[in-house]
């Protein structure tokens, strides 16, 4: 993790001093924000590698601080993961939708979300590969889709779990394959593949993704 850049947002200055601490000694470069105009106007400067983001603020809440991150090209490649008291499935299922690639549950437990952030930043390390089918182009370096030749930018996780589904057309992967080819031994919630597919589905088409029951997923190219 040494030399990555990470965003902390949070209002709890405790919290705040206690996760640029543990970040900074593990060699990331650490900058902080309070409530949510400064996270994003920070982000937009410093395009931070990781964003750790309350979903609590002052100003406004997390999950709308992150879709508007989401919004913003130059961001695109930036992990966001939420820190919330709030554990319940609901507030969970926004964060993903949103575009989070985690949803952490106060109280933090450091050594845990070090070790997240580190098995997130690892699988971003490894490169994707161009993929095309059913008039669908994957284009890894830029982290677009296009769509009969017309370019979207999706959230990070939506787009790796495509790329999967769409390396091997018609092969149904297993919902244990995709949560550890795309999420890694990063726990989430049961509901996690659903909601993503579901995106997927409401971008691309409805026929797009196959539901096998019980099984898994697979890509109809």
């Amino acid at each position: 993790m040494e030399g990555k850049k990470i965003l902390i947002v949070d209002d709890e200055e405790d919290i705040l001093e206690m996760l640029a601490y543990n970040f900074a000694k593990e060699g990331l470069k650490v900058y902080k924000a309070d409530n949510g105009a400064s996270a994003i106007e920070t982000a937009e400067k410093v395009r931070p590698d990781v964003i750790l983001l309350d979903v609590m603020l002052p100003d406004t809440d997390g999950i709308t601080v992150c879709e508007t991150l989401r919004k913003s090209p130059s961001l695109n490649n930036t992990l966001i993961l939420f820190l919330s008291a709030r554990g319940e499935d609901y507030s969970q299922v926004a964060g993903y939708k949103a575009g989070a690639d985690d949803y952490i549950v106060k109280p933090i437990r450091i050594k845990i979300l070090k070790h997240k952030v580190k098995v997130l930043l690892d699988r971003m390390a490894v490169p994707l590969s161009d993929v095309s089918s059913s008039g669908i182009s994957i284009n890894a370096e830029r982290f677009s889709i296009s769509l009969e030749g017309k370019e979207t930018i999706i959230p990070k996780k939506e787009f790796e779990l495509l790329s999967l589904l769409m390396s091997v057309p018609h092969k149904v992967f297993r919902r244990d394959e995709i949560l550890n080819d795309v999420w890694g031994d990063t726990y989430i919630g049961d509901r996690t593949i659903d909601v993503h597919i579901r995106k997927l589905r409401e971008k691309f088409g409805m026929n797009i993704i196959h539901t096998v029951k019980g099984v898994g997923y697979k890509f109809m190219g």
